[in-house]
């Protein structure tokens, strides 16, 4: 259930335009009584919601507007035409229309007009052709929030179990350089951080998957265990952080073992993302730890094959809706002067 304290609207964006944004953001108003979603507004452009739905729409021009029109209607910010609207045929001036709706929702979250930031899938593609320079979106909403890339982590979460890859988007004959023990301190310490302050975990349990296999079995299938994760471990258990590992992967995700923890942090990027989309293909999130603002994100891309068809399954922007205002909710708590 969603946590309703938070009087503020979350933003959400619908990314661009062609592909399912849209109309996931409109399949999570008209489920919002179902799964007790609290106010939300679309950002984009208006037409690309008309386009895919047949559903009312409120187009609103100010934040408190949403929240007195979200009973009766999805409210809109429309930002601008994108031009002629053709789900599954993204353009330059869709890709444009995208990041002004980040551009906006980022400004209106770090303003406190909204609660939360729930980011729509985007074609980096598409946003490349138009000049964009970054990775994603998460290196992005880091720059324009003053942190630099470095200090914003990536978590994927659901209902069972919570990942962090340590590294993200690079080959895997990579990995076994880029893995420092550096690395690995600075992102368990803002883990840990982060689940006390947007989850509310006092005291966060965090595990550490090794990156060979059966976690190097003391060195004789490799020693990036014995060289990077064990003196990190040793670091982080020393500064009072409740953390174990090396930890075999073949097993970290089992039943029983995986419900020890509060979140793994994994090596590299299949080895958190394929055991937690096993469990939480429809309902997982990606959220974004580290930033001034709440951002959260379903776990999904454009999915150009399917937009208009009435195919997307709304169930990860629920979630990522959900999820954003429990974190938001946990966060003002966490800042809220002792009585």
């Amino acid at each position: 259930m969603s946590d309703r304290s938070n009087p503020r609207p979350i933003a959400v964006t619908m990314g661009d335009p062609a592909g399912v944004g849209p109309e996931v953001a409109a399949r999570a108003w008209a489920a919002r009584r179902e799964h007790d979603l609290p106010a939300f507004v679309a950002i984009g452009d208006i037409a690309a919601i008309e386009a895919v739905w047949d559903g009312p729409v409120a187009r609103i021009s100010d934040m408190d507007e949403a929240v007195k029109a979200f009973d009766n209607g999805l409210p809109v910010w429309h930002l601008e035409d994108s031009g002629p609207l053709s789900p599954g045929s993204p353009t330059p001036a869709g890709a444009t229309c995208a990041l002004h709706a980040l551009e906006t929702g980022i400004g209106l979250t770090r303003n406190q007009a909204s609660a939360a930031l729930v980011t729509g899938p985007v074609s980096k593609h598409a946003l490349h052709g138009i000049g964009y320079t970054h990775p994603g979106q998460t290196e992005f909403i880091a720059e324009r929030c003053g942190v630099t890339a470095t200090n914003a982590v990536m978590m994927l979460a659901g209902p069972s179990l919570r990942v962090v890859p340590l590294t993200v988007h690079i080959p895997l004959s990579e990995v076994p350089d880029r893995l420092t023990s550096e690395l690995i301190v600075a992102k368990a310490r803002m883990v840990a951080r982060g689940l006390q302050r947007d989850f509310g975990i006092a005291q966060p349990r965090l595990g550490v998957a090794g990156l060979n296999p059966h976690a190097g079995e003391s060195g004789q299938l490799g020693d990036e265990e014995i060289r990077i994760i064990a003196p990190a471990v040793e670091q982080l258990a020393a500064d009072g952080i409740v953390i174990d590992g090396p930890l075999a992967a073949d097993a970290l995700f089992a039943p029983g073992i995986r419900d020890q923890y509060d979140a793994l942090l994994c090596c590299y990027h299949d080895q958190a993302l394929a055991p937690f989309k096993a469990l939480h293909f429809h309902d997982g999130v990606n959220l974004t730890l580290g930033l001034p603002i709440i951002r959260t994100s379903p776990d999904h891309g454009t999915a150009f094959n399917i937009a208009g068809q009435g195919k997307a399954d709304p169930g990860p922007t629920i979630a990522a809706i959900a999820m954003a205002a429990r974190m938001a909710a946990a966060r003002e708590r966490s800042s809220a002067p002792a009585k």
